[in-house]
């Protein structure tokens, strides 16, 4: 059985954003930091670092922050980057402004330019990013695509050979699913994140995307009314959606 990880008060507050160390102690001193119904003063103290600690601990009168181990299920708006190396308003602005101090930093897994919008993953848990991204992993992702021209009938078979090769790449795609919605929309599937993949693969039909937006990342969707910028955080059985669809997870296999 694994040791329960145990931390320093001022230490694990102090991760997740909400000061610095002395600043923490100074929380403690004026009462801010509640344990279990009781004042909690001596900063020092290393509790289990347990799931249950936002039911049991509250700060300035708030209840804790979730602990390391968050996922953000977010409904990415247009016109938002997902790199620090891009200009322009960042997803993580839409995050409570602690957040954006923890560490570890939270990252999203696989990125959306900015003019993609839809379901985002953001998450502190550097394990779980490593499998939903890794190409072994094979998770499926599943967009939106509103075209400037209608499909002129030979995509899907196409995207469903495994031969198409994009332009400055020397080997072939993935296999992809095409599901025809309109003459001008469809939903493509696809299990790699090759840079603009989607509007690549549309070009090389000599197509142009003027919409995309990300619908399911494996078997996880966006809730029904989840307005773009909402977010939430997912439980364990959000999670395990991701991969419920067939997406490979040789970490955790299905029984």
């Amino acid at each position: 059985m694994a040791k329960q990880a145990t931390s320093r008060v001022d230490k694990l507050l102090s991760s997740m954003g909400y000061g610095s160390r002395s600043e923490v102690a100074r929380m403690a001193k004026a009462g801010g930091l509640v344990l279990d119904g009781v004042r909690l003063s001596d900063v020092t103290k290393r509790l289990p670092v347990t799931a249950d600690l936002p039911r049991r601990m509250s700060v300035e009168g708030a209840a804790l922050d979730p602990v390391a181990g968050l996922v953000i299920l977010l409904n990415k708006p247009l016109g938002m980057t997902c790199s620090h190396k891009e200009t322009g308003t960042l997803v993580y602005e839409i995050l409570p402004e602690r957040w954006r101090r923890r560490s570890p930093a939270i990252s999203t897994i696989g990125r959306l330019d900015k003019q993609t919008s839809g379901l985002l993953l953001l998450t502190d848990d550097g394990d779980l990013l490593h499998r939903v991204i890794s190409p072994k992993r094979h998770v499926k992702k599943t967009y939106r695509a509103k075209l400037a021209r209608p499909l002129n009938g030979t995509e899907a078979a196409l995207f469903a050979a495994g031969t198409l090769m994009l332009e400055g790449e020397e080997k072939p795609l993935a296999p992809a699913e095409l599901q025809v919605i309109s003459p001008c929309e469809a939903l493509l599937t696809v299990t790699e994140g090759r840079y603009h993949q989607v509007r690549r693969m549309f070009a090389a039909t000599g197509n142009h995307v003027e919409e995309l937006h990300r619908e399911a990342l494996g078997g996880l969707t966006l809730p029904d009314g989840m307005a773009p910028g909402d977010w939430k955080l997912l439980d364990e059985a959000g999670i395990a959606s991701i991969f419920a669809d067939g997406s490979a997870d040789p970490m955790h296999p299905a029984p």
